[in-house]
């Protein structure tokens, strides 16, 4: 079996030798006897996969002791909400930041919750940038200021933690997590949705200040109470044990590869050899401010959009897959997570520059 590169921003790509201990082991869990779907979430086996992967991402991220990890269901989206059920505690707004389409995402979520200052927004140019942040509103008695690190379909990311003084932060990290160094202890509240750089969907990782928890909107459900779910081990409901499972293969892995620090200098690179080849033509070009650019998600338009659909199909017969932009942008999208093999990015400058000579 020949295996592509897939260059999807979600579900994405995940380590090969992830997929293969999965293989290995999905009929009989080293010795068990059953698979890890197949057991329970309170099982002494489960209970070990489950500490591991906290663990494993707790050294990853360097998080301190006062803080908490949480596996959830819900994806990013569902924190749009559990944010502000959790982190108001009495006050009645909060900052945020829009960048983009997960951004106003998050900020529509808010509103129902309570009244949203839209501290900064590059919607003007489109969404190609990122606001300086000595350009930003910032209300010092909301609750706090949230902000996407990452926006996943314009391709823009922010290139150092903001400083916002004595505000809680919050951070949407669910398309870099994990990618680049950075000090937790900066945040309130950092959460991922897992199907991007950490494994499959329908989990996502949570990590929460402890002074932050025990006080949530008036009906707010169980559920939704960082809290609560802290409380029972991230097990008020029988949780997403497979994508739990999954994840945890991939902190080991990623420990395996040198950790956060050796896995963003792989990414630098990798990033900077598929700028390169835009910046160096006259047939691509990439919209975004230079200064915001993501390493992780890079889009990228031909000269002539008439044809995006051959570039498409000719990609896909070397083997590069998922590459055709989201509908609100268009063109092309390279997202090229902690999992995208070197060698994929490479086979994908030397098919552009192809492309080009035959079809400029």
């Amino acid at each position: 079996m020949t295996r592509l590169f897939n260059f999807s921003a979600g579900p994405a790509a995940m380590p090969e030798p992830v997929l293969e201990t999965a293989r290995d082991e999905m009929l009989d869990w080293q010795g068990a006897g059953m698979s890890v779907m197949e057991m329970s979430h309170r099982g002494k086996d489960f209970i070990s996969i489950a500490e591991k992967a906290e663990a494993d991402v707790r050294e990853l991220l360097n998080i301190p002791n006062n803080y908490k990890v949480l596996f959830l269901q819900g994806g990013a989206t569902g924190q749009f909400s559990m944010v502000p059920m959790n982190l108001l505690r009495g006050k009645t707004s909060a900052c945020y930041v829009n960048t983009g389409a997960w951004s106003k995402k998050a900020i529509s979520e808010a509103k129902i919750h309570c009244d949203v200052n839209v501290s900064a927004t590059s919607e003007a140019d489109k969404f190609m940038s990122i606001p300086q942040v000595n350009t930003w509103d910032i209300d010092e008695n909301a609750a706090y200021l949230h902000y996407t690190s990452n926006e996943t379909i314009g391709g823009v990311e922010f290139q150092s933690i903001p400083d916002v003084g004595d505000l809680t932060l919050v951070a949407d990290m669910s398309s870099n997590i994990l990618s680049r160094e950075f000090d937790v202890s900066k945040f309130g509240v950092i959460y991922a949705g897992g199907q991007k750089n950490m494994g499959p969907s329908g989990i996502a990782l949570t990590i929460v200040r402890e002074d932050l928890m025990g006080e949530v909107v008036k009906g707010t459900p169980s559920i939704f109470d960082y809290q609560k779910n802290a409380d029972a081990g991230s097990m008020l409901n029988t949780p997403p044990t497979y994508s739990w499972y999954l994840m945890g293969l991939v902190f080991d892995w990623l420990k395996g590869q040198g950790g956060v620090a050796s896995i963003e200098q792989r990414n630098i690179r990798q990033a900077t050899k598929l700028y390169s080849a835009i910046d160096g033509s006259d047939f691509y070009s990439n919209p975004v401010e230079v200064s915001s650019r993501s390493r992780m998600n890079i889009p990228f338009t031909l000269a002539n959009s008439e044809l995006d659909g051959l570039f498409l199909a000719e990609a896909k017969k070397v083997g590069l897959v998922t590459l055709k932009g989201h509908r609100s942008v268009g063109g092309m999208r390279a997202s090229i997570y902690n999992a995208m093999p070197e060698e994929g990015v490479d086979n994908l400058v030397s098919f552009m520059a192809d492309f080009e000579k035959n079809n400029a």
